[in-house]
């Protein structure tokens, strides 16, 4: 049994102190709390069912605001692991500028330029900050905002980064980025004038020639040089035009525009060996249509399951999971397995009983972005499900609550059967096709008494807005109770941070580790 005096970071009032969405008692959590679990899982500009994505982005800033001035090394150092770790990019972005904004309003100098720095990982984000404030905070940029998307230019800009991410369709280009913050070439990178002073020409559209530095871009232009009609012959040779293409810092998505017509089984297989894992990824559907034979698909699959890739890819678990769903063959799906496990290290093997609850009702069918193609429900069953699949013993249901609604009957609740030796994506498709998604309301309480039978903790993977009773309440306070959070509203269905009831959150797996640690007895802190 679980030490109950171990502690967990994510903290919350003990008693109720508010409600949820739906009316069940809630627990406030303290700012830097409700700010972590709301950073973890926030897309910027995304609405939920609760709350329009407006709303969520007024008070993710307040909050970054508060934690700003509480206590600003704390905010320094998640911003950076959001960014570093957790790869949540616009979140990081925007709690960066957000950031640097109490500072100034606060007069507490320092700080903001490392912070920007920090978040700046790809060299298209110092653009897109940059139209953040401008959206949001207007057109002069403080010393300190110039001052670190400098820093960070001089890391990230580089002929392959220009060739990549400058083009027409963005609204502030790296010429822009450079005339606003006037950054200076890095010492120890000398062709670096070069490329600032060609960046800006092209933004200005003057016709200069590329200068002879800059290897790439030249070739890059040779290649544009070349007649449409007698490109495509290019790829009779595959190693030549491979070799080609990467001296000219050409990506799938530029060939693909250079081509100016379907990417055929040859243009694919050339490109393969030099894709990266994500562009990989993300085009198993395109190489099915087009062909690509079992042979370079052997590579592919080797590729998407080595354990190093996967983590240097820092792909997040339901990436695996779309790209399952999207590839139309089969050749794929043991690939997919073993990279979404190597993804899912965190997750525990847990010893005892076990009892998964999954919640979802109609608020899990949010969706995280705009494409709609992945929903707080999926990420709760691939989390869930890849939780009982290590655990000793594990019970698994999907909840939701029973009732009739707009000529619907919805059932309380449905236990999954478990099939041992059965692979997360395969018992996810079952979860699917066999209707464990239900869509109604959302009485957590009711689910945690109505399958607690004596289990060593009971784990809970929900966006907490419970109707009903309370739901900490709904357990002997001496099970613990572990609440993975998806969506980061404000209040909590049960009390966290102490006591055998904690909460998580997060597309990563990383918090999971947190749980044989507490139940050995020691405190769990932040990941960073």
């Amino acid at each position: 049994m679980a030490a109950t005096a171990a502690t967990s970071p994510v903290r919350s009032a003990q008693l109720p102190s508010g409600r949820t969405h739906q009316g069940a008692p809630g627990y406030e959590r303290t700012p830097q709390s409700e700010l972590f679990l709301l950073a973890v899982s926030n897309m910027v500009g995304e609405n939920t069912f609760y709350e329009s994505g407006a709303a969520r982005d007024s008070r993710y800033a307040a909050l970054i605001h508060e934690a700003t001035l509480t206590d600003p090394e704390w905010t320094a150092r998640f911003l950076r692991w959001l960014r570093t770790e957790a790869n949540m990019r616009s979140a990081a972005l925007v709690g960066a500028a957000e950031f640097t904004v109490a500072r100034l309003v606060a007069e507490q100098p320092g700080m903001s330029r490392q912070v920007i720095d920090s978040v700046l990982q790809r060299a298209d984000e110092p653009g897109e900050l940059i139209a953040y404030w401008h959206a949001n905070h207007g057109r002069a940029l403080p010393k300190p905002v110039k001052r670190g998307i400098a820093d960070a230019v001089g890391r990230l800009y580089n002929e392959r980064a220009l060739a990549k991410w400058d083009s027409a369709a963005r609204s502030i280009r790296f010429g822009d980025v450079l005339e606003l913050v006037h950054a200076a070439p890095s010492a120890d990178k000398p062709w670096q004038g070069a490329l600032f002073a060609h960046a800006i020409d092209r933004r200005h559209n003057r016709e200069k020639a590329i200068p002879d530095g800059l290897s790439m871009l030249r070739a890059r232009e040779a290649l544009l040089s070349i007649p449409v009609a007698k490109r495509r012959n290019q790829f009779s040779n595959p190693e030549r035009v491979r070799e080609t293409l990467r001296a000219a810092g050409m990506t799938w998505e530029s060939v693909a525009g250079w081509l100016q017509g379907p990417m055929d089984s040859k243009v694919w297989e050339a490109l393969i060996p030099s894709m990266g894992y994500m562009a990989t990824l993300r085009n198993l559907r395109n190489f099915d249509e087009a062909g690509v034979s079992d042979v370079v698909a052997v590579d592919v699959a080797a590729r998407l399951a080595d354990p190093a890739q996967v983590a240097a890819s820092r792909q997040l678990p339901m990436r695996f999971l779309s790209a399952y769903r999207a590839a139309p063959s089969l050749r794929w799906g043991h690939a997919l397995e073993q990279a979404l496990n190597h993804s899912l290290a965190s997750v525990p093997a847990l010893p005892g009983r076990t009892l998964v609850l999954i919640d979802t009702s109609g608020s899990m069918e949010s969706v995280f972005s705009k494409d709609g193609s992945l929903r707080f429900w999926d990420a709760a069953v691939v989390f869930g499900l890849a939780l009982a699949s290590r655990c000793a013993d594990a019970d698994v249901v999907s909840y939701s609550q029973g009732g009739r609604w707009y000529n619907q009957t919805y059932p309380d609740s449905l236990v999954f059967p478990t099939r041992a030796g059965e692979s997360v994506l395969r018992a996810v498709d079952r979860w699917k096709s066999d209707g464990y998604f239900i869509g109604g309301g959302t009485d957590t309480a009711g689910a945690v008494r109505r399958h607690f039978a004596g289990h060593d903790r009971v784990v809970i993977l929900t966006d907490e807005q419970a109707t009903g009773h309370d739901v900490g309440r709904a357990l002997p306070a001496r099970v613990p109770l572990y609440t993975w959070n998806l969506a980061g509203y404000r209040h909590g269905h049960a009390p966290s941070g102490s006591r055998n009831r904690h909460a998580f959150g997060g597309l990563s797996d990383a918090a999971f580790a947190m749980i044989p640690l507490i139940e050995a007895g020691e405190n769990a802190d932040w990941p960073f």
